[in-house]
């Protein structure tokens, strides 16, 4: 268990920061406008990467908490899709310009990566399906497996003597 620990950390880390880039993706090339809730759980997504590879970085001894950190942030991305399907779900609620939105585009990483955190959209906009699936619905899938897997490591790793 303790040799694929870091591995395992690297792994779900370097998802997280592709599923960032799919987002640009569909943002720059697809033309589909990230909304406050989708911004939201991109910080999830780069939180739970930022913690991973930190953890990686720290000795050993650190690995239980960084991996419970992760897994936190990636509860918090669930909870925020979660949020979000629910949003689309009840189309006459909206999170579109609002006070999170506001909130969100002043925060210091909206003007340092407008593109990338920078909330433009509106939740309730209808895109295609990938895959059948919705964006926020394969967001929570992802943040459901990273917080599954961050948490069996937390609670599996032993100490190595």
């Amino acid at each position: 268990m303790n040799k694929f620990a870091k591995p395992a950390l690297v792994l779900v880390a370097l998802i997280a920061i592709s599923l960032l880039g799919v987002g640009l993706y569909l943002q720059l090339a697809q033309e589909m406008l990230p909304c406050p809730l989708c911004i939201v759980q991109r910080y999830g997504f780069a939180l739970t990467a930022l913690l991973c590879l930190i953890t990686v970085a720290l000795p050993k001894q650190y690995l239980r908490a960084g991996a419970a950190a992760a897994s936190l942030a990636s509860i918090a991305g669930a909870g925020i899709a979660i949020r979000h399907l629910w949003v689309k779900a009840h189309p006459t609620i909206s999170c579109g310009i609002d006070v999170l939105e506001v909130f969100l585009n002043k925060i210091v990483f909206a003007n340092w990566l407008p593109t990338l955190f920078q909330a433009d959209g509106l939740c309730t906009t209808e895109y295609d399906p990938i895959l059948g699936l919705s964006i926020p619905t394969w967001a929570l899938i992802w943040f459901t497996l990273f917080a599954i897997s961050l948490s069996w490591l937390a609670l599996r790793y032993r100490r190595p003597a």
